[in-house]
């Protein structure tokens, strides 16, 4: 069994939200996972105390959490030495548009560069467009942003973008990279058994 973290950042709850699927999946494989907000770590949160990192943002306005940049650069040389992730919400990944998607990956390289980390596996997903809890000047912007990226422009509902079964396969291949990576074992589950 590995002790995993799971790290996020989240604007409207969307990569919260990710977050969880993630851990959930993650220790339905038989592992110990510790979900935690990049805005609000606990104070005794120990990097090091983990054998494996995920780390979570969505972008805004093009921008990643700065919470989630501060995390990352507070503690780049743990996450340097054990198996980690990073995975990326944003309207660019909702969509099937190859230069929308190129804008998702260019986010994260960007994200990368500047903090000088380099994470074993990458996942991209599609966010949310929460309407209902933006103010008027927000939900305007993102009406805008919107209508170029997805045509969702009722602003009188939400929207969920999310591919959950991209995002379990992510969690799984990153449980089983972790799992290959520390020669950790799967536990048997009780279904298993003869």
């Amino acid at each position: 069994m590995a002790s995993i973290l799971v790290c996020y950042g989240t604007g409207e709850g969307q990569t919260a939200k990710v977050a969880d699927r993630i851990a959930e999946v993650i220790d339905e494989r038989g592992h110990s996972v510790t979900t935690v907000d990049a805005a609000d770590p606990p104070a005794d949160l120990a990097v090091g105390q983990f054998d494996a990192v995920a780390v979570g943002a969505s972008i805004h306005m093009g921008a990643h959490q700065d919470s989630v940049r501060e995390f990352v650069t507070e503690y780049r040389a743990a996450l340097s030495d054990r198996p980690t992730a990073f995975f990326q919400l944003s309207m660019s990944s909702a969509t099937d548009d190859e230069e929308r998607r190129a804008e998702a990956a260019g986010y994260v390289e960007s994200f990368l560069d500047s903090t000088g980390w380099h994470p074993d596996r990458i996942g991209l997903f599609g966010g949310a467009l929460r309407y209902s809890e933006y103010g008027f000047l927000k939900r305007l912007i993102m009406k805008r942003i919107a209508a170029e990226a997805t045509g969702d422009v009722d602003t009188d509902r939400d929207y969920e973008y999310t591919d959950w079964h991209e995002v379990e396969a992510f969690a799984a291949d990153f449980a089983a990279f972790v799992e290959g990576r520390l020669g950790v074992a799967v536990p048997e589950s009780s279904d298993d058994a003869p």
